[in-house]
């Protein structure tokens, strides 16, 4: 595994900063994971969490938080997480130079 495990965009963490400011609850990491299922094999899946796990990878980039389970960070080394706002609608979506084919969404990939 690299050093950096996962990058996160000036986009993302603008985004992640405005969620934290409306839940008033500018602790809350968000959690990257990946999934079986989803039509190229794996799906990632994000969600806000205020736990950490011994295991969790943690990346900090200025007060925001993302935390990636052992299991998922295998599959995430390198990847880049950004927030886009394109006619698809607004979503955090995940750059994986891992992954060998990806659905039409994004949302899913195998490796």
């Amino acid at each position: 595994m690299s050093d950096a495990a996962i990058q996160v965009t000036g986009s993302a963490v603008d985004k992640l900063q405005q969620l934290g400011k409306e839940e008033q609850n500018t602790g809350l990491n968000l959690r990257v994971y990946i999934t079986g299922g989803g039509c190229a094999g794996f799906s990632y899946g994000f969600k806000f969490d205020d736990q950490v796990n011994d295991m969790d990878t943690v990346v900090e980039n200025g007060d925001v938080k993302v935390v990636v389970d052992s299991l998922s960070i295998q599959y995430l080394d390198g990847s880049e997480l950004d927030y886009q706002e394109n006619l698809m609608g607004s979503r955090f979506v995940i750059n994986n130079p891992n992954a060998t084919t990806t659905c039409g969404c994004g949302s899913s990939f195998s490796i």
